[in-house]
């Protein structure tokens, strides 16, 4: 059973993303909740359905997860972004066991074990499934494979019996996660069975899409007079902001920076030095003989990476037009481009077909027929191989192409990807052999994929001069004399301004661009513009509003931040949102201000114009409206004009109505109702499957908030 070792190789890893994947999928809406701290211990992670989540105990289960990774497969790289994972995995688990398996127990669901028979050997999950398929090809890995291709069950259960220890842990933990995903299911198929809509619901939902009303309103807009002009005292603020506490309900503990960059930027005197340094390359580049220029290239240009290709007239990358006439290993340069400064070598010229159609085997280094590895000694000792049998005639290509190519894209073309030219986005070793090739030449060439047999079909007629160039960039960045001098500033900046006012005095002295990140989450890692930026997201949690930081450090930047907003999940304090506060009450007394107008003015006038006239406003038109319509023409959102219109008979007129835009009276001019149907299963069915669909999220949101869910990995993770 060697074919199934590709399984047993990987088990504490997939089990790791099968069990996170199953998991935030019935949970994604908890993802990223989380709360203020409110005076918890240091080691606090979080907090479930009223129980604290401690970061040691916490921690014990991520490192026993990574350490059953490690022994399920002692080659697993255990990267950041795998510790991400298996942190998530860790506290979604802990979310299921605390608050979904509650729901679950509460009414009685459960996986029987005959059910998870089924679901694991009779007829088997998908995730089952997508252990035994091969990823590459999407088909049933032949060792479970009937001759159809599809799986044999039977074949799967004499290997379930057989398992080692190790395939046999991860065969339990399957179990588990598919368990887990299934009581789910059953848990949000109990909720959506449940929805049910009302013939009388129904009727109303018709209506209300159906029903028109062409209006016609007098309103007069709260911005036709300047909030200054409008005082409101203390009390009223507060009067407003205890009626509508519920508008300003936090779901999410979020925080709020201002900042300044202080951007690293290379001096005059770091370019010239530059220059000079790269001048001194470019001399030693014109000595280097063409097996050295690699080496040179990797030590000479930023990040190590080796850049040598090839161009043609219309392409080519130097400026200078005399590279088509120059001798092999002229130097060209050094230029500055952009961030950059380049130095160029022409290390060729060839003459290359416009051209060419080849056919190739692949012998990959990675076989994808027996799914096993191969070294490029024993890639190369396959090819040379079968080239002495191709040449010799003893073997057809394109029999070669089905049995042993390694290509999958093109076995069913023979081997063959048709014409191509040098802009074609084949590797270059591959492109060379044909454009520099001749038809009926068989040859063997080494790539990153393995090595390829390739036989040229067809070369154009037509030829042109290709030019390998080889290329040296050096990144045009400041000295660490210069970052000292930009630290200084920013240090300096830190140290002399430590209140907010402070802070934004210093601001518009200097001339400082002030930058703002809002809703900044405990649990982010980037800000706007700002990448890996989990220290300051933790200085952001630990200081207190008006505090400023220390400077912190990024790649090309210091930062100082002022904290100027803090929202803990709740009830926002009245000082955080003051500003609306305010201007809610403004408008409300406004409002107070246009009804008494219109009852003074207008209130015996009995018809819309008269209204208007003595309004000294105009008539306007709000026409086809339905109770699901959204906006109004002239004025956007106005829910309360809406909703007033839709309910009126044919030829009524409002009392004066206090909207979000201003108070208006509305006229209906006419009221188009549709025909009702016979019955009303068809909406009834419609809004269901609508509330279905809404379930699995809004039902997990409602979870979520009874459980109080808060959130302070980012503290430790």
């Amino acid at each position: 059973m060697s074919v199934l070792e590709k399984i047993r190789s990987k088990t504490g890893l997939l089990v790791g993303i099968i069990g996170l994947a199953l998991v935030i999928f019935i949970l994604e809406s908890l993802l990223g909740s989380g709360s203020a701290l409110f005076g918890s211990s240091d080691t606090l992670v979080g907090k479930i359905a009223g129980e604290k989540i401690d970061y040691n105990a916490f921690n014990t289960k991520v490192e026993q997860q990574i350490a059953q990774i490690q022994q399920n497969n002692p080659q697993a790289q255990i990267n950041d972004q795998t510790k991400e994972q298996i942190v998530n995995q860790v506290w979604q688990e802990m979310i299921n066991e605390r608050v979904n398996k509650k729901q679950y127990n509460k009414l009685g669901v459960s996986v029987s074990a005959d059910e998870l028979y089924d679901l694991m050997l009779v007829h088997p999950h998908q995730y089952v499934l997508q252990q035994v398929t091969d990823p590459n090809t999407g088909k049933i890995i032949e060792g479970f494979a009937k001759p159809d291709g599809s799986l044999d069950v039977v074949k799967l259960g004499q290997w379930v019996g057989q398992m080692s220890p190790e395939q046999s842990r991860f065969w339990k933990q399957l179990e588990t996660s598919i368990a887990e995903f299934r009581a789910a299911e059953k848990y949000n198929a109990l909720i959506k069975k449940g929805m049910y809509v009302t013939t009388a619901e129904a009727k109303d939902a018709f209506i209300g899409q159906t029903k028109q009303v062409n209006a016609s309103y007098v309103m007069k807009r709260y911005a036709s007079v300047s909030d200054s002009a409008v005082k409101v005292s203390e009390e009223e603020i507060n009067n407003y902001y205890n009626k509508h506490k519920a508008l300003y309900k936090v779901g999410q503990t979020t925080r709020k920076i201002e900042y300044v960059s202080f951007d690293v930027l290379p001096s005059n005197k770091d370019y010239e030095s530059l220059q000079k340094e790269a001048m001194d390359v470019a001399e030693i580049f014109k000595a280097k003989t063409a097996k050295e220029d690699s080496a040179y290239i990797s030590q000479e240009t930023e990040g190590g990476q080796v850049m040598i290709a090839s161009y043609n007239k219309k392409n080519m990358v130097i400026a200078d037009s005399s590279v088509f006439t120059a001798a092999k290993g002229t130097v060209f340069g050094p230029y500055t481009e952009g961030t950059f400064i380049k130095i160029y070598k022409l290390t060729d010229t060839k003459s290359v077909a416009d051209s060419a159609k080849v056919r190739h085997i692949l012998i990959g280094l990675q076989s994808q027929k027996t799914q096993t590895q191969r070294t490029p000694e024993v890639a190369k000792r396959i090819a040379d191989s079968l080239t002495v049998l191709l040449k010799e005639k003893k073997v057809s290509f394109d029999t070669l192409v089905k049995t042993m190519s390694d290509d999958l894209g093109s076995i069913d073309k023979g081997g063959d990807y048709g014409w191509f030219d040098e802009n074609k986005g084949f590797v270059e070793p591959f492109k060379n052999a044909g454009l520099m090739g001749t038809v009926g030449n068989i040859s063997v060439v080494p790539t990153q994929f393995g090595f390829h047999i390739i036989e040229v079909l067809g070369v154009s007629k037509t030829r042109h001069n290709s030019y390998t160039v080889a290329q040296i960039s050096k990144l045009i960045a400041p000295s660490s004399e210069t970052n000292k001098e930009y630290y200084k500033l920013a240090s300096d900046f830190a140290g002399k301004n430590l209140t907010t006012e402070a802070f934004n005095k210093a601001i518009e002295a200097e001339k400082l661009n002030k930058r703002i990140a809002d809703d900044v989450k405990e649990s982010d890692k980037n800000l706007p513009g700002l990448d890996d930026a989990k220290d300051l997201v933790r200085w952001i949690y630990k200081a207190k509003k008006g505090d400023v930081s220390e400077v912190f450090e990024f790649k090309d930047r210091y930062i100082v931040a002022n904290l100027v907003s803090v929202k803990d999940k709740g009830i926002a304090p009245l000082e955080e949102v003051r500003e609306d506060v305010t201007k809610k009450a403004i408008r409300d007394k406004k409002a107070e201000q246009f009804m008494a107008e219109f009852a003074n003015k207008a209130g015996a006038s009995k018809s819309i114009d008269d209204i208007a006239s003595k309004m000294n406003l105009i008539v306007e038109k709000a026409d086809n409206l339905t109770f699901a319509s959204y906006n109004i023409p002239a004025i956007g959102r106005e829910d309360a004009m809406i909703g007033t219109a839709t309910a009126m008979k044919n030829g009524a007129i409002s009392r004066v109505i206090k909207g979000d835009n201003g108070v208006f009276v509305v006229f209906v001019n006419a009221v188009n109702e549709a025909a009702l149907p016979k019955d009303f299963k068809g909406k009834q069915k419609e809004m269901e499957q609508a509330a279905s669909g809404r379930a699995d999220y809004e039902m997990y949101d409602a979870l979520k908030e009874k459980a109080e869910i808060e959130d302070h990995r980012g503290k430790f993770f």
